[in-house]
């Protein structure tokens, strides 16, 4: 994917002096006393800045927080406690500009952080008007927020339409080199794990996937739809009915590729969906029903183990069970060990994903793991996303 690189522009020397605005993503949770209680984001848009900072650039950074109304601007909007934090981990103060958007003075080597973007009128529709005024404040745009890149809005897209040059960040840059190792070109054999509670949720990715993997496993409440599809019991378990001739297609276009959808031989069921169930191994073919299939069995794990073991490229989106609850993490478990010890390519994205990645503190043997939720699930799907697809607009000329 040809894009302008802010780290390249640094080494031609094109950003001494310059004016250089980075669309960071410093989205964090706060708690009702308005503290940050995550700071990962944060942490993660920190090279960026250090690298504008270093090059004696002016620069601006700008984010959305929660979910303002635009032109309504209140306290609990503001990027204030954002700021304590960056200046907290840069060991520098960072002032916080409202109002900014019909100008702004900052001088090279100074640093501003310019109020949630959200309240800006026009920015979720991609308003021209704001665009262009906001291009207007830049010599030097550069694109950092992936968790974004999945939006046209105005300081995502418009403002990369217009200013005079428009780049990757490094997190945008090493989310796009993970993505095209994975997907456009994938050491094989390619595999993917796709799970969540509902097959709806995740057709198109499971569609899309199905063109291009060599072994597509499913799991939680997908996986007891895929079983329905080939006429295993699950009891009461979650599933989609509706669309077990979805879930049929799927497997049939995997088979005529000589590919392959695992079904589970085995399974963990309790009678009741809470941490302290009673966990009963079973195999698929047994469940009863008034069962709840909770995790994939040890059979069914060590199987799965054994084909990522043996993958040149591993896409993970999903636990396999309700990690939560100590008794049905055993499947996820697995899953996750044998991604951290197999010597394929790995990369892994959505929130369920990265809390169990956290969990069985696997996070250094993970080849990549992406930071941006729906921007990672559109990307599964096959879509070109809006950021990706402007900042080649502008690299091509």
């Amino acid at each position: 994917m040809n894009v302008i690189r802010f780290s390249d522009l640094i080494a031609r020397g094109l950003v001494t002096g310059q004016r250089v605005f980075i669309r960071a993503d410093l989205n964090v949770p706060l708690n009702d006393a308005g503290h940050i209680t995550e700071d990962t984001r944060i942490r993660a848009s920190v090279p960026c800045i250090a690298m504008a900072l270093k090059a004696g650039a002016a620069v601006m950074v700008t984010s959305h927080l929660g979910r303002p109304t635009e032109g309504e601007f209140k306290p609990a909007d503001s990027l204030a406690p954002v700021a304590q934090r960056l200046g907290e981990l840069m060991g520098r103060e960072v002032p916080v500009i409202a109002n900014w958007v019909d100008g702004v003075t900052v001088a090279p080597g100074q640093l501003v952080l310019l109020e949630n973007c959200r309240v800006n009128k026009g920015e979720k529709k991609n308003d021209e008007a704001l665009s262009r005024k906001m291009a207007a404040l830049c010599d030097v745009f550069v694109h950092d927020a992936f968790g974004t890149a999945h939006r046209a809005e105005a300081s995502t897209y418009g403002i990369a339409q217009f200013a005079k040059i428009a780049c990757a960040g490094p997190l945008l840059a090493a989310e796009i080199d993970a993505i095209m190792k994975a997907l456009a070109h994938p050491k094989r054999p390619l595999v993917a794990i796709v799970a969540g509670s509902k097959v709806s949720t995740k057709l198109s990715i499971l569609q899309s996937l199905a063109k291009n993997v060599d072994q597509l496993i499913v799991g939680g409440g997908i996986a007891n739809t895929f079983m329905l599809a080939t006429g295993l019991p699950i009891g009461k378990s979650l599933a989609e009915v509706s669309l077990v001739g979805e879930a049929r297609a799927v497997i049939e276009a995997m088979k005529a590729r000589g590919a392959a959808v695992p079904i589970p031989t085995d399974v963990v069921a309790a009678k009741e969906f809470k941490a302290d169930a009673v966990a009963t191994l079973k195999a698929a073919a047994n469940v009863a029903d008034d069962d709840l299939i909770l995790d994939i069995g040890p059979q069914t794990a060590q199987a799965l183990a054994a084909q990522l073991m043996k993958a040149g490229t591993i896409v993970w989106n999903g636990p396999v069970g309700v990690f939560e609850f100590d008794a049905f993490a055993h499947g996820t478990e697995t899953i996750a060990r044998a991604i951290a010890a197999s010597r394929a390519f790995s990369i892994a994205g959505g929130g369920d994903t990265l809390a169990a990645i956290a969990k069985y503190g696997i996070e250094r043997e993970v080849g990549y793991i992406s930071t941006g939720g729906g921007a990672f699930l559109e990307v599964l799907e096959g879509k070109t996303l809006p950021a990706f697809e402007i900042l080649q607009k502008r690299a091509d000329g």
